[in-house]
């Protein structure tokens, strides 16, 4: 689907992407190489590829050049010279920006980070586990942390993992009051927390992922923050710079999330939600990560998600990195539920995973290859925009500008 107005996406003004509609309008081509005929540096390295796409457009025979672990220039394929560059001749292949998964669980779940950057993805932010430093790139993966979830006793995700060998404490954050609530706030962004997390589920929800494969140890209905714990946590994590995710599901945790401001749902919500409740997200503008595959099963995913799409509501490519039924990497399959269920392009929906993203994180140029971002990239033989799966085992893989996997030299 197509914005009718244009908004022009300045990465240099470090804005984010505003568009009228689902995942907003494709905006200006990135910065490409101005001088003709550059002639880089031996430390540098070309990359040809028939398809590139740029975090925000797709461009065809182009060639992006590395310098340092940073792109340093993007641009026809014809403006580069070879002479003192090493160059790499992708040919039929579709080289783009590495994805940006928000919404991650790859501490608490033990999933190896390698793993995850050999499958595509080359930065996580992980939204539920022990907060742990900001760390990566330059051949590994980059990962920020929420820290463990901010819930109430007894409450989601303590009945879930809270059994012997998980540990709540690594995944879970109980408080009782709005006064701890602030103080878990201050404590946790102290310590370098990249958003909040607050969990807003009651559970019992048929189909949901964490009401399946897990054994609870009560039985839902379970204990929710109440209204003044969560304005707390989202007044607190609001006046320190932070915004908060929620995880919801259904009506009660989605309308106590947007009377509280909360800034994002961690999932389109898995039970059937009113059409008021979901005009009012999107008139809010909260951002909403998909999770599609790993809640396929939920009655009211479909709905919920062509709903929100045909209203204009941020959607984000989120495929919850944890669970086993999905990849751990690129997951081709919440590609396609995206670009089905909601009517939006394929270029639309890697924007989400990719520039976008990282206006997200506000690492931005990250997620795409203008010049000065990070060389996190992937390349796959053949067409990625035809055919999602490709991108599931990319055959190139770089993170600042080290590479990881390379299936080009065979």
């Amino acid at each position: 689907m197509i914005s009718k107005t244009k908004r022009l996406f300045r990465l240099r003004k470090n804005l984010f992407f505003t568009g009228l509609i689902l995942f907003g309008a494709i905006g200006a081509p990135l910065e490409e190489t101005r001088a003709a005929g550059v002639t880089h540096k031996a430390r540098s390295l070309i990359l040809r590829a028939e398809r590139v796409f740029d975090g925000v457009e797709l461009h065809t025979n182009y060639a992006v050049s590395i310098v340092d672990g940073k792109v340093a220039g993007i641009g026809p394929s014809e403006r580069f010279r070879k002479k003192g560059a090493r160059v790499m001749e992708l040919g039929d292949a579709t080289l783009l920006p590495g994805f940006i998964e928000l919404h991650g669980h790859l501490a608490f779940q033990n999933v190896p980070q390698d793993t995850v950057l050999r499958h595509g993805v080359t930065t996580v932010r992980d939204v539920g586990g022990p907060l742990l430093p900001s760390s990566g790139g330059e051949g590994s993966l980059r990962l920020s942390t929420a820290g463990p979830i901010i819930t109430v006793p007894g409450g989601y995700p303590i009945p879930v993992f809270g059994q012997p060998g998980h540990g709540h404490g690594e995944v879970a954050a109980p408080v009782e009051t709005p006064e701890e609530a602030r103080q878990l706030v201050q404590r946790l962004v102290a310590g370098g927390a990249a958003i909040i997390k607050i969990a807003l589920e009651p559970g019992g929800e048929e189909g949901a992922s964490w009401s399946t494969g897990h054994e609870a140890s009560t039985p839902p209905p379970w204990p929710m923050p109440s209204l003044e714990i969560t304005r707390a946590v989202v007044d607190e994590a609001h006046r320190l710079g932070k915004q908060v995710s929620a995880h919801v599901a259904e009506s009660k945790g989605v309308a106590r999330a947007l009377a509280a401001g909360v800034d994002e749902w961690a999932h389109v919500p898995c039970e059937p939600i009113s059409d008021e409740l979901l005009n009012e997200a999107v008139q809010q503008g909260v951002r909403i990560l998909s999770t599609l595959d790993t809640l396929s099963h939920c009655p009211g995913i479909r709905q919920n998600v062509s709903k929100l799409a045909s209203l204009g509501a941020q959607l984000f490519y989120g495929a919850e990195i944890a669970h086993t039924e999905i990849p751990w990497g690129i997951d081709a399959q919440e590609l396609h539920l995206l670009v089905h269920l909601t009517g939006a392009t394929p270029l639309e929906v890697f924007q989400t995973a990719t520039s976008k993203a990282g206006e997200v994180l506000g690492l931005a140029p990250l997620g795409t290859l203008s010049v000065g971002a990070p060389a996190d990239l992937i390349a796959v033989k053949g067409n990625a925009l035809e055919n999602f799966k490709l991108l599931e085992s990319p055959d190139l893989v770089m993170s600042g500008g080290k590479i990881v996997v390379d299936h080009f030299g065979r």
